[in-house]
Protein backbone atom coordinates (compact mmCIF):
# COMPACT_ATOMS: atom_id res chain seq x y z
CA UNK A 1 0.00 0.00 0.00
CA UNK A 2 0.99 3.49 -0.65
CA UNK A 3 1.41 5.98 2.09
CA UNK A 4 -0.08 8.88 0.18
CA UNK A 5 -2.77 10.78 1.97
CA UNK A 6 -5.37 12.23 -0.28
CA UNK A 7 -6.31 15.79 0.75
CA UNK A 8 -9.11 17.87 -0.51
CA UNK A 9 -8.24 21.59 -0.53
CA UNK A 10 -10.86 24.18 0.27
CA UNK A 11 -10.30 27.89 -0.29
CA UNK A 12 -12.49 30.92 0.33
CA UNK A 13 -10.71 33.26 -2.06
CA UNK A 14 -12.14 34.17 -5.43
CA UNK A 15 -9.11 32.91 -7.34
CA UNK A 16 -9.86 29.75 -9.29
CA UNK A 17 -7.24 28.13 -11.53
CA UNK A 18 -5.61 31.43 -12.51
CA UNK A 19 -8.89 33.17 -13.27
CA UNK A 20 -9.61 36.19 -11.18
CA UNK A 21 -12.86 37.71 -10.12
CA UNK A 22 -12.50 41.35 -11.08
CA UNK A 23 -15.79 42.32 -9.48
CA UNK A 24 -14.12 42.57 -6.10
CA UNK A 25 -11.78 45.30 -7.38
CA UNK A 26 -13.58 48.60 -7.19
CA UNK A 27 -12.66 50.91 -10.03
CA UNK A 28 -13.61 54.46 -10.85
CA UNK A 29 -16.31 56.17 -12.90
CA UNK A 30 -17.71 54.30 -15.92
CA UNK A 31 -15.93 51.05 -15.18
CA UNK A 32 -17.15 50.66 -11.61
CA UNK A 33 -20.00 48.44 -10.50
CA UNK A 34 -23.39 49.83 -9.47
CA UNK A 35 -22.56 49.09 -5.87
CA UNK A 36 -19.33 51.06 -6.15
CA UNK A 37 -21.11 54.02 -7.78
CA UNK A 38 -23.77 54.09 -5.05
CA UNK A 39 -21.03 53.93 -2.43
CA UNK A 40 -19.20 56.87 -4.10
CA UNK A 41 -22.39 58.97 -4.01
CA UNK A 42 -23.14 58.33 -0.33
CA UNK A 43 -19.56 58.35 0.98
CA UNK A 44 -17.02 59.79 -1.49
CA UNK A 45 -13.39 58.87 -0.89
CA UNK A 46 -11.14 61.96 -1.05
CA UNK A 47 -8.13 59.78 -1.89
CA UNK A 48 -9.75 58.56 -5.10
CA UNK A 49 -10.45 61.60 -7.30
CA UNK A 50 -13.39 61.54 -9.67
CA UNK A 51 -12.26 61.90 -13.26
CA UNK A 52 -14.44 64.62 -14.80
CA UNK A 53 -13.29 64.10 -18.40
CA UNK A 54 -12.16 67.70 -18.91
CA UNK A 55 -15.33 69.37 -17.61
CA UNK A 56 -14.67 72.17 -15.13
CA UNK A 57 -16.77 72.72 -12.03
CA UNK A 58 -19.11 75.72 -11.98
CA UNK A 59 -18.79 76.13 -8.22
CA UNK A 60 -17.42 74.55 -5.07
CA UNK A 61 -18.65 72.64 -2.04
CA UNK A 62 -19.15 74.64 1.17
CA UNK A 63 -20.37 72.97 4.39
CA UNK A 64 -21.69 69.97 2.47
CA UNK A 65 -23.63 72.03 -0.07
CA UNK A 66 -22.64 72.87 -3.63
CA UNK A 67 -22.38 76.64 -4.20
CA UNK A 68 -22.70 77.78 -7.82
CA UNK A 69 -20.48 80.71 -8.88
CA UNK A 70 -22.17 82.56 -11.78
CA UNK A 71 -18.81 83.78 -13.15
CA UNK A 72 -17.68 80.18 -13.68
CA UNK A 73 -20.66 79.28 -15.89
CA UNK A 74 -19.44 79.42 -19.51
CA UNK A 75 -21.26 81.82 -21.80
CA UNK A 76 -21.07 81.30 -25.54
CA UNK A 77 -21.09 84.52 -27.52
CA UNK A 78 -22.24 83.67 -31.04
CA UNK A 79 -22.48 86.36 -33.73
CA UNK A 80 -25.58 86.75 -35.89
CA UNK A 81 -24.68 85.34 -39.31
CA UNK A 82 -27.94 86.04 -41.19
CA UNK A 83 -26.49 88.48 -43.72
CA UNK A 84 -23.04 86.88 -43.92
CA UNK A 85 -21.91 86.15 -47.48
CA UNK A 86 -19.14 83.76 -46.46
CA UNK A 87 -19.62 80.03 -46.84
CA UNK A 88 -18.20 77.29 -44.62
CA UNK A 89 -16.34 75.68 -47.52
CA UNK A 90 -12.77 76.63 -48.43
CA UNK A 91 -11.52 75.40 -51.78
CA UNK A 92 -8.31 73.37 -51.96
CA UNK A 93 -7.30 75.56 -54.90
CA UNK A 94 -7.04 78.62 -52.66
CA UNK A 95 -3.49 79.99 -52.83
CA UNK A 96 -1.52 79.64 -49.62
CA UNK A 97 -0.94 82.91 -47.78
CA UNK A 98 2.39 83.45 -46.09
CA UNK A 99 2.74 86.23 -43.56
CA UNK A 100 5.79 87.45 -41.69
CA UNK A 101 5.91 87.41 -37.91
CA UNK A 102 4.12 90.33 -36.24
CA UNK A 103 6.81 92.03 -34.13
CA UNK A 104 6.55 94.72 -31.43
CA UNK A 105 8.04 97.15 -33.96
CA UNK A 106 5.16 96.44 -36.36
CA UNK A 107 2.65 97.00 -33.56
CA UNK A 108 4.28 100.32 -32.69
CA UNK A 109 4.29 101.40 -36.35
CA UNK A 110 0.58 100.60 -36.71
CA UNK A 111 -0.73 101.98 -33.42
CA UNK A 112 1.53 104.79 -32.17
CA UNK A 113 3.70 106.01 -35.05
CA UNK A 114 0.97 107.89 -37.02
CA UNK A 115 0.02 109.98 -33.94
CA UNK A 116 3.65 110.74 -33.12
CA UNK A 117 4.39 111.74 -36.74
CA UNK A 118 1.30 113.96 -36.84
CA UNK A 119 2.22 115.68 -33.54
CA UNK A 120 5.82 116.14 -34.69
CA UNK A 121 4.82 117.68 -38.05
CA UNK A 122 2.33 120.03 -36.35
CA UNK A 123 4.80 120.99 -33.58
CA UNK A 124 2.64 119.58 -30.77
CA UNK A 125 5.49 117.91 -28.84
CA UNK A 126 7.15 119.35 -25.72
CA UNK A 127 10.93 119.34 -25.12
CA UNK A 128 10.79 115.75 -23.82
CA UNK A 129 8.95 114.43 -26.89
CA UNK A 130 5.59 114.03 -25.13
CA UNK A 131 2.39 115.13 -26.84
CA UNK A 132 0.89 118.43 -25.70
CA UNK A 133 -2.60 117.15 -26.60
CA UNK A 134 -2.51 113.44 -25.58
CA UNK A 135 -5.16 111.02 -26.80
CA UNK A 136 -7.26 108.86 -24.45
CA UNK A 137 -4.80 105.96 -24.79
CA UNK A 138 -1.84 108.22 -23.97
CA UNK A 139 -3.54 109.45 -20.79
CA UNK A 140 -3.85 105.92 -19.36
CA UNK A 141 -1.55 104.82 -16.56
CA UNK A 142 0.29 101.51 -16.83
CA UNK A 143 -2.19 99.82 -14.45
CA UNK A 144 -5.24 101.11 -16.37
CA UNK A 145 -3.75 99.94 -19.67
CA UNK A 146 -3.11 96.47 -18.22
CA UNK A 147 -6.69 96.26 -16.89
CA UNK A 148 -8.06 97.28 -20.31
CA UNK A 149 -5.92 94.64 -22.02
CA UNK A 150 -7.23 91.90 -19.68
CA UNK A 151 -10.86 92.95 -20.04
CA UNK A 152 -13.26 90.64 -21.84
CA UNK A 153 -13.27 91.25 -25.59
CA UNK A 154 -9.69 92.50 -25.83
CA UNK A 155 -7.26 90.87 -28.25
CA UNK A 156 -4.76 89.76 -25.61
CA UNK A 157 -5.88 86.12 -25.89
Amino acid sequence: MSSHIIKRLFTTSSVNLGKRNFRKFQIFNKRGSRQFKKQRITNPDPDVPVHKRGVRDIGHELNGKFVVIPEKIPKLIVPDLKDCKLLPYVSYRTPEITQTEFTPQDLFNVVYAPKIMKDFNEGKLDEYGNSIEPSQEEKLTAEEALNNARRTGSDIF
